[in-house]
């Protein structure tokens, strides 16, 4: 155990820790909202959250950028990150609608049972990542330089970026205005609903298809600007980019609570800062397997995840 390496880089692994827990935290709220709505796990989420990636690299192409270009001036560049995040955004929504209409909605209809929709959601992951694979030539794809990061100020020594700040800006901004959207909004209202009682909605009026569709989307576009903001903080992607950050994903949504946003977030920036408190500690290779002791640790007191309460329960 190096105390001294943890002290040492304390804050520059907090500041680290917490821009990877915020791309964390907004990739989990995909399997958040299909959960507290479905009570399934959407095991392709991982994919709709790597074709994001590459949507945004193939939006930049479209306009004229590759990893090679230089970094062009700053009004241009928050253009190309406003249209980059709305590409990623855009393919990932649409990945995630084609799942729920072919690997979701046929079974839902047939009321199959739930291995069923797991298997499928499975199948689907396979049949995106084999594909991208297949089409990418399997090999990683880089970035345009958009975004140099730069210190603004510093914490303890500790420089904070440019590029930090952007990644916690537009992940904070997006969680809250989800949270305000599904906690104030008809359409939130419906979502709640029918993540509480889907017969009593139904009658009431809520059609269901169209909440699930609308969760899947809502999820769909999240996992993009996760996307987006991976693509910046990493500096490229490659067909497999969405398997081990959904594992994350997918534990920071239990760890604080699956089927609640709030705990998304807070699951997020809880696996995000440990990551980084683990490699000072123990060193890079264990630093996953901390992260899940912590998980299980956690889950043993509280089943449920810290926060725990589903999107049905969460409050109007």
């Amino acid at each position: 155990m190096n105390v001294h390496a943890f002290l040492h880089n304390f804050w520059e692994n907090t500041i680290s820790g917490l821009a990877q827990g915020a791309i964390y935290a907004l990739f989990a709220l995909g399997y958040t909202l299909v959960y507290g709505v479905l009570r399934l796990i959407n095991f392709a989420h991982s994919e709709v959250f790597m074709l994001g990636t590459f949507g945004a690299i193939i939006t930049w192409q479209a306009l004229g950028l590759d990893q090679d270009s230089p970094t062009p001036s700053f009004g241009p560049v928050v253009l190309y990150l406003i249209v980059g995040l709305a590409g990623a955004m855009v393919f990932s929504a649409v990945t995630a609608t084609i799942v729920e209409r072919v690997a979701y909605r046929p079974l839902r209809k047939r009321n199959a049972p739930v291995l069923a929709f797991l298997i499928s959601a499975i199948g689907a992951s396979v049949v995106l990542s084999e594909l991208v694979g297949v089409l990418s030539r399997r090999k990683p794809r880089g970035v345009p330089r958009l975004v140099q990061p730069e210190a603004v100020f510093t914490i303890g020594g500790a420089e904070v970026t440019n590029l930090t700040i952007g990644i916690l800006v537009v992940a904070f901004g997006l969680m809250f205005a989800l949270d305000r959207f599904i906690n104030r909004s008809r359409l939130g209202r419906g979502v709640r609903a029918v993540a509480q009682d889907p017969n009593t909605a139904a009658l009431m009026g809520v059609n269901k298809d169209r909440v699930i569709m609308l969760i899947f989307i809502l999820g769909g576009l999240m996992a993009g600007a996760a996307a987006l903001l991976y693509d910046l903080k990493i500096g490229g992607t490659d067909f497999f980019a969405g398997f081990d950050l959904g594992i994350k994903a997918f534990a920071a949504a239990v760890l604080g609570g699956i089927g609640n946003l709030r705990g998304a977030l807070v699951g997020g920036l809880i696996l995000g800062i440990l990551e980084p408190y683990t490699s000072s500690l123990f060193g890079t290779q264990w630093t996953a397997v901390t992260a899940f002791v912590v998980l299980i640790i956690i889950l043993l007191f509280r089943p449920n995840g810290i926060l725990g309460e589903s999107l049905g329960r969460a409050r109007a």
